[in-house]
């Protein structure tokens, strides 16, 4: 491979996602300020976060390749992060129930060399069944998904939950979409798959 590969993130399941591409990569926290700005849209929001932690590691790291990426879901306009602990998962699953939830996730490809990037926003939407509270406390005490946009793992028991999915890339869901980002790699020639760089 031409320079490093750099994910901006800690996250088990960016890490996971990113190791079906076979590319060698290493990980590192970008350690940035995530509040959100005001009046800003949640478009905007994941965006910003997504090149911002490229940028952050790109300082400690300038001839790399960096992938940052950051997640958000939106209900009825209003943008919702992580729940961090049980009874905001609760409640976030309750304003879910029989609703659709639009996930929103920024990808950028940032050039630590040349200053340049490759920034998108990649949407999917998940239509939830009517859940109960019965429901909803199960499935939380089973999975626990409390680092998760949206209360749930959708590669887990968190499918259960759902009645419909709508999206081009179902990584995406996940929190790095895979169709997009192989698509920035292979405009600074790094082929997809990858066997070669192993």
């Amino acid at each position: 491979m031409q320079y490093p590969l750099i994910l901006a993130s800690t996250s088990p399941f960016r890490k996971k996602l990113l190791q079906r591409l076979s590319i060698p990569f290493t990980t590192a926290s970008p350690n940035i300020n995530e509040t959100i700005s005001e009046n800003e849209s949640a478009q905007d929001y994941v965006k910003r976060l997504s090149l911002q932690k490229t940028q952050a590691i790109a300082k400690q790291h300038p001839n790399a390749l960096i992938i940052g990426s950051d997640q958000c879901s939106v209900l009825k306009g209003i943008i919702r992060g992580k729940p961090k602990h049980h009874q905001n998962a609760v409640q976030q699953l309750r304003q879910s129930s029989g609703e659709r939830v639009t996930f929103l996730t920024g990808l950028c490809l940032y050039d630590a060399k040349s200053n340049d990037y490759q920034l998108d926003l990649v949407p999917f939407h998940v239509d939830f069944r009517t859940l109960s509270d019965n429901e909803i406390e199960t499935y939380l005490q089973v999975e626990q998904p409390y680092a998760c946009a949206g209360s749930f793992k959708s590669e887990g028991l968190g499918i259960s939950l759902f009645k419909r999915l709508q999206g081009d890339d179902p990584t995406a869901l996940i929190g790095l979409p895979l169709i997009r980002l192989s698509e920035m790699l292979r405009q600074k020639k790094i082929s997809i798959p990858a066997s070669q760089y192993r």
